[in-house]
């Protein structure tokens, strides 16, 4: 029995009615649990069980936690060359892109594709062709949410609002990333690809010739649970680099390993300050 379970069930006997936060919580801890019974007793398959968690956690997570980082966003300058920009989105496999000018933190709007083509279509009929192509003129207004949002929430106001893309600011307002309903929907059913995607996010998780595990060092320690059927723990850290680095209270060297949560974590390589690859092993 859960320690929720029990405290409802002292509650209860002692006629102290728990507040609806806490009853939620226990009877969120029960259904949790119940779950993971399931499958250790063979009755429910790990993607069953993973996407049944996976939904019952929207409530406790933010979007800071799955967003995609400022530095890994693909965004458009409204001053580029209509050729240029053309190029651009030709050659990205995203269907909106945010467009800003002059620094990326001044975001104008958000593009998309098929805005853009239309525009562009447009365009080629009248005289002055692609010079006459303003970006900001077609592109969507942005819309901002904060980084603390739960992911439940936020996907209510997706389909509410109906749009898939946000951007995400911290409590300045400063641009931290962006986040889109296939994220969210992503965290309960794992995983979704089309024919544009290039890279899957499990290409980031590899087994070697020695038994460890080549992990991409932005991959979330989610993910990398959800995959592996770990259990590392993900409250002070979101990606496996950034668990590695809170453990090791510093920026690891090429080479360097380190041992804790009953695995070993060896540092591969490294881009700047950022641990790009590493192996790991369980102990």
């Amino acid at each position: 029995m859960s320690v929720f379970s029990r405290l409802a069930a002292l509650c209860r006997r002692l006629a102290m009615p728990l507040s609806p936060d806490r009853a939620h919580e226990a009877l969120r801890d029960d259904i949790a649990g119940a779950i993971a019974l399931g499958h250790s007793g063979g009755a429910m398959a790990k993607d069953d069980r993973d996407r049944l968690l996976g939904a019952l956690d929207l409530g406790h997570r933010t979007v800071e936690e799955i967003m995609r980082h400022r530095s890994r966003i693909e965004m458009i300058d409204a001053d580029s060359p209509p050729e240029a920009v053309l190029r651009q989105v030709l050659a990205s496999s995203f269907s909106r892109l945010p467009v800003y000018r002059g620094e990326a933190e001044n975001v104008l709007g958000v593009i998309h594709v098929k805005d853009l083509w239309r525009e562009v279509d447009r365009l080629s009929r009248d005289e002055a062709g692609l010079a006459g192509l303003d970006l900001v003129k077609v592109a969507m207004k942005p819309y901002f949410i904060p980084e603390t949002t739960a992911l439940d929430e936020q996907m209510r106001e997706f389909l509410k609002r109906r749009t898939h893309f946000a951007l995400v600011v911290d409590e300045y307002g400063a641009l931290r990333g962006l986040i889109t309903l296939e994220d969210i929907l992503e965290e309960i059913v794992g995983e979704i690809t089309d024919e544009h995607d290039v890279v899957a996010r499990e290409s980031g998780l590899k087994r070697d010739e020695t038994g460890g595990w080549l992990v991409d060092g932005a991959m979330t320690i989610r993910d990398l649970n959800r995959a592996m059927d770990w259990a590392l723990p993900d409250d002070e850290a979101n990606t496996v680099a950034g668990l590695v680095i809170h453990e090791a209270q510093m920026i690891p060297a090429e080479g360097q390993a380190f041992s804790f949560h009953g695995f070993r974590f060896e540092v591969l390589s490294r881009r700047d300050n950022r641990v790009a690859r590493l192996r790991i092993r369980p102990l």
